[in-house]
């Protein structure tokens, strides 16, 4: 198993986990549209021993409060179901936040489970004073600070970029 950055050849194999790990259309259109926005930060694959992508995470841009920060949000996040409770889906995490560290991002949020993500060390993003603009989320709504005083003075609605609109 390898875990790299995404090259423009995994585009097709990304697709196809992600409609098949989601059983849905959505996740993999998202990043399509990402894609070809020119939104789509970073993407972080799993590739088995034939190069078939089987796990993949997502990073995009989010501005907090009308501003660019120099963060990400880090969706869609999905591994191929023969694989899942294996540990890939945190390396993909961790393989992620290190090189948007490397990149000097300041900080990374998720909607998801907080029991998942904060051992990652992620934290509710609303004990910061943020938000984002799916009603209902505060708990599963974290951020993860990459730069020392990534969460220093900043408040306010973290926004996602368009493609994100239309969930």
């Amino acid at each position: 198993m390898l875990i790299r950055v995404e090259i423009p050849v995994d585009a097709a194999g990304i697709d196809a986990l992600l409609r098949n790990a989601f059983g849905r259309d959505d996740e993999a259109e998202l990043v399509q549209q990402l894609r070809e926005d020119g939104l789509l930060t970073l993407g972080i694959v799993a590739t088995d021993d034939q190069g078939g992508v089987v796990g993949y995470a997502a990073f995009s841009p989010v501005d907090v409060a009308g501003v660019d920060r120099q963060w990400v949000g880090l969706a869609p996040i999905a591994v191929e179901e023969s694989l899942r409770r294996q540990g890939l889906g945190e390396r993909l995490v961790y393989e992620g936040l290190d090189a948007l560290n490397e990149f000097s991002y300041a900080a990374v949020v998720v909607l998801g489970e907080p029991a998942y993500y904060g051992r990652f060390g992620f934290k509710t993003a609303a004990q910061f004073g943020l938000s984002c603009r799916w009603p209902g989320t505060e708990a599963a709504f974290q951020v993860y600070p990459l730069a020392e005083n990534a969460l220093d003075g900043v408040q306010g609605l973290v926004e996602y970029s368009a493609p994100f609109n239309r969930f």
